[in-house]
């Protein structure tokens, strides 16, 4: 056999040209593109007549697309802190008072400590709310801007006290200072749903938890709303016979606790009020039989909504024993683990539309007490050395 010559081997290639279609197309390469690369590299693809014969249809060929360029990310900064609340009390109110009346979740107790004196028993609630997560609740103290705290407010309670002004028992600046701390705690915090108002002498009885399970269950307020209580007449008519004409009738007025637990409603509805406060904040004729704080809150959930509320205190004191207009106060040698018992057994006095505890509903309620007073200031150590194991234990 003959082997093929240069010559042969021309003739052939010329012979099978006719057969082969070249395509030449742009490819990106295997790095990152540029537009001008898509533009410059190239890459030849040949196909020979009998692949397109067999095929029978037309080779589409997709011009590459470049990416788009990268988004610039914008910096999202956090957003300015809201402006502290008004020092005034009226423009205070009024912002208060447009807040959501819906709570958001998860709800909170707000726990509003009105003080005149220092907290002796803050190491007792520093346990308290230790105990619990912080975004449960929320701490507003009102400290009298007269008196030297001494020791000074810290632990849960630093950097929580509020704007305050002098408050003075017997007179409407302590009903000032609650209507200051629930607004302050409305407009700090969307998610406070009960507000409960305490003392400087008050303890809890109960665990975070199972106070927290009591109050957020609960749709109604706890105020102590009593009816034909003796002197009643006579709180009435302290700041003249008249005074309270004609926005507060005698069959309105009412007496109760000055500590109670409000739910958002509520408290909006006290920050709101423009009507009956003006009358409770005259200056009374007669100092023996005024106690507007006793009486404001009590007729105002009456006149305006009664059966929102469970007409009840959920703070005990023990009425048996008065000095000089004050309950009984627990010295450190009576305090226990019986005595937490015995606080922890009694039940509210309860009183609706003028019949105290004799109402069926009212008989078939069996609210615990959540928190007592008066305790002397002594008593801290005792009740510190029972709080993890009695106090705080369920």
């Amino acid at each position: 056999m003959l082997s093929p010559t240069p010559l042969s081997l021309f003739c052939a290639l010329i012979l099978c040209l006719p057969l082969a279609i070249v395509f030449t197309i742009t490819t990106p390469t295997t790095t990152s593109p540029t537009i001008s690369d898509w533009k410059q590299d190239k890459v030849t693809i040949v196909l020979t007549e009998t692949y397109i014969s067999k095929h029978n249809h037309k080779l589409k060929i997709k011009t590459p697309i470049s990416p788009p360029p990268p988004k610039q990310l914008s910096q999202t900064l956090p957003p300015p802190p809201p402006p502290p609340p008004p020092q005034d009390d009226d423009s205070l109110l009024h912002l208060a008072s447009q807040v959501n009346r819906r709570p958001k979740l998860p709800e909170k107790i707000a726990f509003l400590f009105l003080a005149t004196t220092p907290l002796p028993f803050a190491p007792l609630w520093e346990l308290y709310f230790n105990q619990s997560r912080s975004t449960l609740f929320n701490i507003y103290v009102h400290a009298d801007p007269t008196y030297k705290y001494d020791p000074p407010f810290t632990g849960v309670f630093t950097d929580k006290v509020i704007h305050s002004k002098p408050a003075k028992r017997q007179t409407p600046t302590l009903i000032s200072a609650a209507r200051r701390l629930l607004s302050h705690a409305l407009l700090h915090d969307p998610s406070n749903s009960m507000f409960a108002l305490l003392s400087p002498s008050c303890i809890p009885l109960h665990s975070f938890d199972f106070t927290y399970k009591i109050l957020t269950n609960s749709r109604k307020s706890f105020i102590e709303i009593l009816d034909n209580e003796g002197g009643a007449y006579d709180r009435w008519a302290a700041r003249g016979y008249d005074a309270m004409l004609p926005e507060v009738r005698f069959e309105d007025f009412r007496i109760g606790s000055q500590f109670w637990v409000l739910t958002r409603k509520h408290a909006r509805m006290v920050v709101r009020d423009r009507r009956i406060w003006p009358k409770f904040n005259q200056t009374c004729l007669r100092e023996a039989t005024c106690y507007p704080e006793e009486n404001y809150f009590p007729t105002l959930v009456h006149m305006r909504d009664p059966r929102g509320s469970v007409s009840a205190t959920l703070t005990s004191v023990d009425w048996s024993v008065r000095a000089g207009g004050h309950p009984r106060m627990y010295k450190a040698s009576e305090v226990g683990p019986d005595l937490i018992s015995i606080l922890r057994d009694k039940r509210p006095r309860y009183g609706y539309e003028g019949i105290n505890g004799s109402d069926l509903y009212v008989m078939q309620r069996n609210d615990p007490f959540l928190f007592a007073r008066k305790f002397s200031p002594d008593s801290i150590q005792p009740l510190i050395g029972i709080a993890k194991d009695v106090i705080l234990k369920d």
